[in-house]
């Protein structure tokens, strides 16, 4: 036996203590979209900063272990060889057009997480391919994000939204007046090999000013 305490070798777990909803899609099939509860910690500092994620199907205690995600910082993606960047999908427009969202956190602080989210990239990979099979069966999937209005399955929406009890568009609203950006519009990626774009469909990938109405 080890010297280690038991409360030391929990470490690992006990450090998953961020939780926040979105959605993912498979990116060799986008219309396979799922709701995933995300628990996840820091790992490293500096220039390794990273958060390792746990992927649930739901937060009850008998969810289903669908996978696990990392999240990067937008200056590491772009350090990365253009192989490995096909695996990683932008938070942006999931931030940004209120697709993810962190219900027990307060209302400052969720922003607070949610702006440090904008330009991050993770990386996913779906284990339990199908959560209605009683056990994972078949290969892990490589799950992407919804980049643009218009993907999302409505029916995942309306449904987590009235579990969590909050309206994805008003928090679109809010996260686009706090952060002062457009909703990016990016279309789904065309195959696997295709490489996330952050804001915009074509050209210099940068955000858009929020623009606000005078009327």
């Amino acid at each position: 036996m080890s010297g280690q305490e038991p409360d030391q070798v929990m470490e690992p777990v006990r450090n998953h203590h961020l939780f926040f909803c979105g959605f993912h899609v498979a990116k060799n099939n986008p219309t396979f979209q799922v709701t995933t509860m995300h628990y996840c910690g820091m790992r490293g500092d500096g220039d390794h900063e990273m958060h390792q994620c746990l992927l649930y199907d739901s937060p009850g205690p008998g969810a289903k272990l669908l996978g696990v995600e990392y999240i990067v910082s937008d200056e590491l993606f772009r350090s990365l060889p253009d192989e490995e960047k096909k695996y990683w999908h932008p938070h942006t427009y999931e931030v940004l057009g209120g697709g993810l969202v962190a219900p027990v956190m307060s209302e400052q602080a969720e922003m607070d997480f949610m702006t440090y989210l904008l330009t991050t990239w993770g990386k996913t990979w779906q284990t339990w391919p199908d959560p209605t099979t009683p056990v994972p069966m078949g290969e892990p999937l490589l799950m992407w994000s919804l980049t643009g209005s218009g993907q999302a399955n409505t029916e995942l929406v309306a449904e987590r939204d009235k579990e969590f009890g909050v309206s994805t568009a008003k928090v679109q609203a809010e996260r686009i007046e706090a952060m002062g950006y457009e909703v990016p519009q990016v279309p789904l990626p065309k195959s696997v090999a295709t490489i996330g774009r952050q804001w915009t469909a074509s050209g210099e990938d940068r955000p858009t000013p929020f623009k606000k109405s005078s009327h």
